[in-house]
């Protein structure tokens, strides 16, 4: 590992040292981070799976419904009754922020909150397996919701999880080692500077005390 390009100094020591323990505090809270995002993604994905199968089974269901419905019912008997429909919805998309990413919450409202009022047709003249496939349709709609909600987060997350990744990444194996290997040098120069520094001090010593008192230490 590198040594960083500094001055081998006590100041500058004491700032590495300082330096060091913030990005050893940082890196803890960057894998604490990390291994909670990883463990709500791991739920998220368990979740995705779930709901994808339920909606995927629905969805077949009513397609099944609805080939029968056209396979009975007259064309422009299934077309007039699908064309004015009576419910009406809104979608609105919030935001939640879960670990500093902000995931999608879709809420959906309705016109109105008679169950009936998903089918825009009378009786008379419609199939019971065009019954059949609204109702499903209209029953795994929030499934259906939750899936886009589960699936953006889910992407959402990855990212933040492969961004938090990298950073851990580069603290624990370029930023922290590089201030470590640089706090041993300085520390290491300023120990030769003092032995050094001690050892010119004795030598002043003895050529003061040789020429006060003509004393001579033998090395």
């Amino acid at each position: 590992m590198a040594v960083m390009n500094v001055n081998p100094t006590r100041m500058e020591l004491s700032n590495l040292k300082k330096k060091l323990n913030t990005a050893l505090k940082g890196h803890k809270l960057l894998k604490d981070k990390r291994d909670e995002l990883m463990r709500r993604f791991l739920e998220l994905v368990r979740e995705n799976e779930v709901l994808r199968r339920e909606v995927e089974t629905a969805i077949r269901s009513a397609n099944d419904h609805m080939a029968v419905a056209s396979a009975v019912m007259q064309k422009e008997i299934m077309d007039t009754a699908l064309k004015l429909p009576k419910q009406e919805l809104s979608l609105s998309v919030e935001e939640q922020n879960v670990m500093s990413v902000r995931i999608p919450v879709f809420k959906a409202s309705f016109k109105s909150e008679n169950a009936a009022d998903i089918y825009s047709y009378g009786y008379a003249f419609t199939s019971m397996e065009l019954d059949d496939a609204v109702g499903e349709l209209s029953g795994v709609f929030q499934k259906m919701l939750r899936l886009a909600e589960v699936g953006k987060s889910c992407q959402l997350m990855a990212d933040e999880i492969e961004k938090t990744r990298r950073r851990v990444n580069a603290l624990e194996h370029v930023l922290i080692p590089r201030y470590q290997e640089t706090i041993r040098y300085i520390e290491m120069k300023l120990d030769e500077n003092e032995r050094s520094t001690t050892t010119r001090l004795m030598k002043v010593k003895d050529m003061m005390l040789e020429s006060a008192h003509g004393y001579k230490k033998d090395y």
